[in-house]
């Protein structure tokens, strides 16, 4: 752990060389992903709710799955930029480094300019905490807790299958950005809204539904089971395939050359 505080302390130190870059990407950053914000608020200006969903419902539901997701940006940022690593072969020196290979990709890189994305998530999230009428207790504090920690995971997971599928293309696959960024376009409402057969993808094959649609109910009085609450922890599952599949690519890595 003192080793990661003081790669993260590099990387903010080489940041902070260029402050006025920093910061005006920080708040473009931040900027567009307020524009998804307005996007919701105009839609609900025309209709009163989406499927049962009204405004600050779907705010909070959209605030708790953007904070997951940002948070898995920040921290799994190397794993998003490891086919770069791997096309120029910078993965070779890493091989030789005496650290868990795991380790060294997640410290190359920390993305402290999705400090304003996970703001905005952070305003999204205590508007519908205020307005959503939920009577809070401590079970739902903890719901909300383990979507975030669920959604990170789930989407730090993408990140590393992502990076896995890389040492057998060399280049990074764009249509693999449909489950990161595209999974957060449709997360702006509840799974439910898009069909029964959109839930059933995102439950079992994918499951953004267990962070987000099925524990979202049991914040919203809509199920009483608790066991709603802790759906979040079974998205973890996830992360044996992806693990599963960076293992394979380690062990049939061949360097590229460069």
């Amino acid at each position: 752990m003192h080793l990661y505080k003081q790669y993260l302390a590099i990387i903010l130190k080489s940041k902070m060389e260029y402050k006025a870059s920093f910061f005006l990407y920080s708040v473009g950053v931040f900027l567009s992903s307020f524009s998804v914000f307005v996007g919701v608020f105009f839609m609900f200006r025309r209709f009163t709710n989406v499927k049962g969903f009204v405004y600050s419902e779907v705010i909070l539901c959209y605030g708790i799955f953007l904070m997951g997701f940002t948070l898995s940006e920040m921290f799994a940022r190397g794993f998003d930029c490891f086919p770069t690593l791997v096309r120029k072969g910078e993965l070779d020196r890493i091989l030789l480094r005496p650290r868990n290979i795991i380790f060294q990709v997640l410290v190359s890189q920390f993305e402290y300019g999705r400090l304003g994305k996970l703001l905005q998530a952070a305003v999204m999230l205590a508007y519908g905490v205020f307005e959503s009428g939920i009577h809070w207790t401590g079970m739902k504090i903890l719901t909300v807790a383990l979507m975030i920690f669920g959604g990170m995971c789930l989407f730090s997971a993408i990140y590393v299958l992502y990076a896995a599928l890389s040492f057998f293309t060399l280049e990074g696959l764009e249509f693999m950005n449909v489950f990161t960024y595209g999974a957060m376009e449709y997360g702006k409402y509840p799974f439910a809204v898009y069909g029964r057969t959109m839930l059933r993808i995102v439950t079992f094959i994918i499951p953004y539904a267990l962070v987000q649609y099925y524990p979202l109910l049991y914040l919203l009085d809509r199920e009483t089971n608790a066991g709603y609450a802790f759906l979040p922890l079974f998205s973890l599952w996830f992360l044996i395939p992806a693990y599963g599949m960076w293992r394979f690519g380690i062990r049939h890595y061949q360097s590229s050359g460069s």
